[in-house]
């Protein structure tokens, strides 16, 4: 299978976790995308009744009200169910690195509010270690080129994201992004403790000990690793 197909099978499986009678995280991204899809097919033949869904993104709120779902801001649920995602990488201990969409503040509140999270991949996803995908972090504009300095500093290699036109990339919340580029990161929560720490850094992308289930895809079908914690 290519990559498409690969997001597609892990984002149809992954609705098979999805319970009639509950709040549902609607995580970004491409391989999401595909899971939305199927949501909004079983909804719409009654296989799957009476759920509410939480958008992370206004891509997936779009896609999620264009097909039927019920859907609601963060703020008017009590509770989410569970929360489906794809990351950006997933290292040998199930923690990850998402932002490539420039969404994981969002995704984040989202997810610690989720009573359970899975996390959906193609292969190409998983390694031993994380940092070889890039860490983003959002920023608020002010004082930008201070904190900039503060992690060239610390030796992060930190980079401004910028869109087609080489101006800087804006978030859903009108922040800016900064990638570390680091490689390798051996020591991810004492990184994202120091990251936690740092004024004017809103959100970083390490998601740690945060999922449950992870559903990964192979070239010989979907794969569920349960109980990751």
């Amino acid at each position: 299978m290519n990559q498409d197909e690969l997001k597609k099978a892990v984002g149809v499986k992954s609705v098979d976790f999805i319970e009639s009678n509950t709040v549902v995280g609607l995580g970004t991204g491409s391989t999401v995308y595909y899971m939305i899809e199927e949501l909004g097919r079983r909804y719409q033949a009654g296989e799957i009744k009476n759920i509410v869904g939480v958008a992370t993104s206004s891509r997936s709120q779009k896609q999620a009200e264009g097909l039927g779902i019920p859907m609601k801001d963060l703020n008017d649920v009590d509770h989410i169910d569970l929360t489906i995602d794809g990351a950006d990488q997933i290292d040998k201990n199930f923690q990850g690195i998402k932002g490539g969409g420039a969404a994981h503040l969002l995704e984040k509140m989202v997810a610690t509010n989720s009573h359970k999270n899975i996390w959906i991949v193609d292969q190409s996803k998983m390694a031993d270690k994380l940092g070889s995908f890039p860490l983003p972090l959002e920023v608020i504009p002010f004082g930008c080129e201070k904190t900039f300095a503060d992690l060239e500093a610390e030796e992060l290699h930190p980079e401004f994201r910028l869109d087609d036109n080489g101006k800087r990339v804006l978030t859903h919340n009108k922040n800016y992004v900064i990638d570390l580029k680091m490689g390798e990161i051996n020591h991810p929560h004492l990184l994202a403790d120091w990251l936690d720490h740092q004024v004017g850094i809103v959100a970083h992308g390490l998601f740690l000990d945060l999922v449950n289930t992870v559903i990964v895809g192979y070239d010989d079908g979907p794969k569920v690793i349960k109980d990751v914690r």
